[in-house]
């Protein structure tokens, strides 16, 4: 394993600035539900927090002077562009802009963002279609110019290169673009890849100057008017040089490293595989593990899965070379040559997790049908080359474009891409599984070559959303599955074994904070459960506990409180963007029970107030009868809907409003107000209307079909040492444990530690004692919350131990799990749930004997939430 080196960490002071203005806000967080409405895609936690640092600099009083050019530092991968979205929407709504100019240094780029934005029968199209905002729809057009009468309820966009429009402003032609023109709107720069727009002043290059007179002409752009906003975005920044500091240590608004992003689950893993072998055996090698990739995802049934190898070479004329010989190959395979290369290579690749799996596969199988199938997948018609015209590292070709940019496409042909540096940026590709390094030369061994490398195999590693078993997910889920699975969610980066090579490479990896596993073999740890534990009365007989999910029929979704809305009264923090600037700062700083007052903005018991709650209601697409009827099926009307007493005919919407603001609120202000409310109670309703639900009704699973033995491989990273290592426990010596082994991270270790620490404690009234490790890849059961839950969550939880305490006359089981601070939030439903479980809410179906189930309070470092005292007050330890 190769460890980092840690960096200085500079201070970026705006970021800071921000970050501890917004953890200290006393208020709800804005409501950007219109943002999700109008998005394809959801939001994630971090791109709702770029947003909210966004909301948070454009609410200063000073905003047009010092928040007017912010920098948004997020990996590659990580969703950009939606955030660029959803920051359009933003500008548009909250801050009436409707005039944006995209830019950035590429023709690609720039194509591919016409298709996010603009395209809506694209795949890449990033908006729900139509936009409806405040009931209004919502028109994106592209422009080349401005118009001077301009409509409600439309965007205009430009799309640009920064030279065409540095060239369009700079040296305008008859009836072109100028300044004077741009002066005349309040415009927001839409800035993308936007490291190519800084400068390091002290070494002035031919490139370094075009680059200055880009940042000029974005300069100009931005300061021709106060109002305008210069949104910058880029996953390199190289604030190391002290020039770029200076110019973005108070401009930076948001960050988001690679790494974080890796460890958090939205990328594939990365593994680097070297060896030293010739073009056509490594290309072999990359198809064969492709492909056996490909019959993975057709045996779990997931549809469509096309995994794409991509062949990088440092000279066109070699790329064209090794294509040909590759086509030349697979065209002339054959079983006997396809068995012969397998055995050979057995011997010379035994180190590879993967080739070794792959070779031990493919000798499994039908080979002549396997040649076949290799040859209809690798073939003239499925192959790219991508590396003729246009500038060094930039795609000119329109084709070529559409093609790269739609590889996921059901309809697109295309396995393996020929390139050199044409894919560096503006490429937005998900499937792309396997990264081939070929013909390497001395200048493939530079530290400026495995930096363009490494860029690279950071767009790789993009997640691919497949659908699994009926459900798409956006973040890996197969880290403790088996080898085959993980495969699925897995980049191939292949290369040399070179020692000076990989030493760069691993700088470049570091660079960008890139998270890279070797493809030696895992660290794999077994885990084997004790021979005295299976002789136990407990382990032949016995049983653990969960709880029965069950349809929800229609019927059942008879009121309000069924979708979890159980209060009568909504309080809304009036949003004082519809007030004088000044009282902002105060109230977002200071807002607490002691100076507000709550103004009554409708009650829909009272018809006086229908005229209002029908227009907001109008406002908002999901109140139209045929898009409620969907998610309220026992409605009979709108209506019904709004006056009902089993609705919201109940319901009353109040206004927190501070004391500082003297007036009335006007109808305008009731009717915003109002629209947060409906928004809250759409999102109950759509997210709790659902098929199955948790009850209360326990039933018995095996403890040997839960106990059982198991290996966990944890691959060794190449250039990173993650935050929580997971290793092997010894366990011999305690009897209470059924493993030799606990494979745990440091956290689940210390709750075992401190278990071990109560053991005597607990054998004075508990005659037999195990502490039960669940893993999820031995026995597929769960947890889930009960029906009557306020605020329901459906998907299963299975719990990471179970303590097993039996006296004779009783047995206790109590559900336990280690969880980090960071998390605490996030999965506070789960802790609602343990905690819900005890004897008296629950029935244990089959069962004789007095079997009670507990389940208590997370585990957090120390047992910071004492879940000592909790079992004290249970009676489970004297």
């Amino acid at each position: 394993m190769v460890s980092k080196k840690s960096k200085e960490v500079k201070p970026l002071p705006l970021l800071e600035k921000a970050k501890n203005s917004i953890n200290g806000l006393m208020f709800d967080l804005p409501d950007f539900g219109y943002l999700q409405d109008n998005l394809k895609h959801d939001l994630r936690g971090y791109q709702k927090n770029a947003l909210l640092h966004l909301h948070w600099s454009q609410i200063q009083e000073n905003a047009d002077n010092i928040y007017n050019q912010l920098m948004f530092n997020m990996a590659t991968g990580s969703g950009k562009t939606d955030v660029m979205a959803a920051a359009i929407l933003y500008l548009f709504h909250e801050h009436n802009f409707q005039n944006f100019v995209f830019v950035s240094n590429t023709t690609a780029v720039v194509n591919k963002t016409r298709d996010n934005f603009l395209n809506a029968s694209s795949s890449k199209y990033l908006f729900s279609s139509p936009i409806i905002i405040d009931g209004e729809h919502v028109d994106i057009k592209a422009v080349e110019s401005f118009p001077l009468e301009q409509e409600d309820n439309t965007i205009y966009l430009k799309l640009t290169t920064v030279q065409t429009l540095s060239n369009e402003l700079n040296d305008p032609e008859e009836n072109g673009l100028t300044y004077e023109d741009l002066a005349n709107f309040k415009i927001a720069i839409i800035a993308d890849e936007a490291h190519h727009f800084n400068v390091n002043t002290k070494n002035i290059s031919k490139e370094a100057k075009f680059e200055r007179s880009w940042e000029s002409v974005l300069d100009k752009i931005r300061d021709s008017n106060k109002a305008n906003r210069q949104l910058e975005f880029t996953a390199t920044i190289d604030i190391d040089k002290q020039e770029v500091y200076e110019k973005y240590k108070n401009k930076i608004i948001f960050k988001y490293d690679l790494d974080q992003f890796m460890e958090e689950g939205y990328s594939k893993k990365v593994f680097r595989l070297q060896a030293n072998t010739e073009n056509n055996s490594k290309l072999l090698n990359a198809v064969l593990l492709n492909e056996y990739r490909k019959r993975i995802a057709i045996k779990l049934g997931i549809a469509d899965f096309k995994p794409v190898m991509l062949v990088k070479s440092n000279r066109i004329s070699t790329s064209k070379q090794v294509e040909q010989d590759f086509l030349n190959m697979m065209q002339e395979l054959s079983s006997e040559y396809l068995k012969n290369f397998i055995d050979e290579n057995q011997k010379f690749n035994s180190g590879s997790v993967a080739l070794r799996n792959t070779y031990e596969y493919w000798l499994t199988q039908d080979l002549t049908e396997a040649v076949a199938e290799l040859q209809q997948d690798f073939n003239l018609q499925t192959t790219i080359n991508v590396n003729e015209g246009g500038q060094k590292g930039l795609l000119s070709d329109e084709q070529d474009f559409k093609n790269l940019n739609s590889l996921e496409d059901i309809d697109n042909p295309f396995r393996i891409i020929f390139a050199v540096a044409k894919l560096t940026e503006g490429w937005d590709v998900l499937n792309l599984y396997d990264i081939v390094r070929v013909s390497e030369t001395k200048e493939s061994l530079t530290l400026n070559s495995t930096n363009a490398e490494a860029q690279l195999v950071g767009r790789g590693a993009r997640y691919y959303p497949f659908i699994y078993q009926n459900k798409k997910s956006y973040t890996r889920r197969f880290d403790n599955d088996s080898f085959e699975r993980q495969l699925l969610e897995t980049l191939y980066y292949h290369t040399i074994n070179n020692s000076k090579y990989i030493d760069n490479l691993n700088k470049s990896f570091d660079k960008m904070d890139l998270i890279v596993n070797q493809d030696s073999p895992y660290n794999v740890y077994s885990a084997k459960v004790k021979k005295s534990f299976v002789r136990t009365d407990f382990y032949q007989q016995g049983n653990l506990y969960y709880n029965q999910v069950k349809k929800v029929p229609d019927s059942e979704y008879k009121t309000i409180g069924d979708y979890g809305i159980k209060k009568s009264t909504l309080d809304i923090n009036y949003n004082l963007s519809t007030t004088e600037s000044k009282l902002h700062d105060k109230f977002y700083s200071g807002i607490n029970e002691s100076n507000i007052r709550y103004d009554v903005v409708a009650d829909f018991s009272n018809a006086k107030d229908y005229r209002l709650i029908k227009r907001a209601m109008s406002r908002n697409k999901f109140y139209r009868f045929s898009v409620m009827k969907k998610y309220l099926p026992m409605i009979k009307s709108v209506r019904e809907f709004m006056t009902s007493s089993n609705w919201l005919g109940s319901l009353r919407v109040q206004a927190k409003v501070p004391d500082e603001y003297d007036k009335d609120l006007t109808q305008i202000d009731k009717l915003h107000v109002l629209d947060k409310a409906l928004q809250i109670i759409q999102r109950n309703v759509v997210r709790n209307y659902q098929k199955e639900r948790g009850t209360n009704k326990f039933v018995p699973i095996a403890v040997k079909d839960v106990v059982k033995d198991y290996n966990k491989a944890v691959p060794k990273l190449s250039n990173k040492i993650v935050s929580e290592i997971i290793e092997p426990k010894k366990m011999l010596k305690e009897d209470w444990f059924p493993y030799d082994y606990a494979i745990t991270d440091k956290l689940e270790s210390l709750l075992i530690s401190r278990i071990g620490s109560w053991i005597n404690e607990l054998k004075q009234k508990h005659k037999n004692i195990y502490f039960i490790r669940n893993e999820e890849t031995i026995a597929k059961w769960s947890l889930h919350e009960f029906e009557d839950s306020d605020v329901k969550h459906y998907e299963g939880y299975m719990p990471d131990f179970i303590l097993v305490l039996d006296d004779d006359d009783v047995m206790y089981q109590v559900y336990m799990e280690p969880k980090g601070d960071q998390l605490l939030e996030k999965d506070a439903w789960k802790q609602d749930l343990l905690e819900s479980i005890k004897p008296e809410n629950i029935e244990i179906i089959g069962e004789t004997r007095d079997i009670r189930l507990y389940g208590v309070k997370f585990y957090t470092t120390n047992d910071g939430r004492n879940i000592y005292e909790e079992l004290k007050r249970k009676n489970i330890i004297n």
